[in-house]
């Protein structure tokens, strides 16, 4: 799924932040006004992800090569050209999310409610997941960090997708439709069978692992 954005192509689109921040209003309705995500892993997060890996999976959507009941009718409603695949790319993957809200004194005089409430969605900490932390870093550094970087943080040089900070409940729909070729891991390499190599106890130990990346 390596279709990326190279940097010829990002030098014909000249960088729009108020298209990128407009067309997000429409992902903010799934996906949160700074693409944390939500409902438990029902709409995944998409801040800070590589800007390849974002464009890419918008091309698979546009293109019907990704199916997503939910996808259909954004993707439509613009019709997506590269100029606003580049620009809302872009948008999301210059969001930094916290992982922990800075202490504040609730009862201080000056105290702001709506600005701890945006702060609060600007933070994502995803709960401990079940499994063995320990033998899951050890798979993760042996078979997995090379595509989706030193701790789970995403590869921005090869598009590799942030898996730390990523709703555990997500990433097991997304082992699922993998698994089922519902999903295509490598569009190159359409009959591998990467995640059939592992064990659901090989994954939930990896998931467990990948939970705590963000304490």
């Amino acid at each position: 799924m390596l279709c990326l954005i190279t940097p010829l192509q990002a030098q014909t689109y000249d960088y729009d932040p108020d298209n990128g921040e407009e067309i997000n209003e429409l992902c903010s309705g799934c996906h949160g006004e700074f693409g944390q995500g939500g409902k438990d892993g029902e709409y995944p997060r998409i801040a800070s992800q590589p800007i390849e890996f974002i464009a890419n999976q918008l091309r698979l959507f546009r293109d019907r090569k990704r199916k997503n009941f939910a996808m259909v009718e954004y993707i439509d409603d613009r019709q997506l050209p590269e100029s606003d695949i580049y620009d809302i790319s872009r948008y999301l993957s210059e969001i930094t999310l916290k992982t922990q809200l800075a202490p504040v004194d609730e009862n201080a005089p000056d105290f702001d409610a709506y600005a701890r409430l945006l702060e609060s969605k600007m933070t994502m900490q995803i709960p401990k997941a079940e499994g063995d932390i320990e033998r899951g870093e050890k798979i993760y550094n042996k078979e997995c960090d090379s595509c989706h970087g030193k701790e789970g943080w995403g590869n921005h040089r090869n598009a590799g997708p942030m898996l730390a900070g990523q709703y555990t409940n997500y990433l097991w729909r997304q082992v699922k439709q993998l698994r089922t070729k519902q999903r295509i891991h490598d569009e190159d390499s359409p009959n591998e069978e990467l995640l059939n190599e592992f064990s659901d106890q090989d994954l939930t130990d990896i998931f467990a692992y990948l939970s705590v990346m963000d304490d």
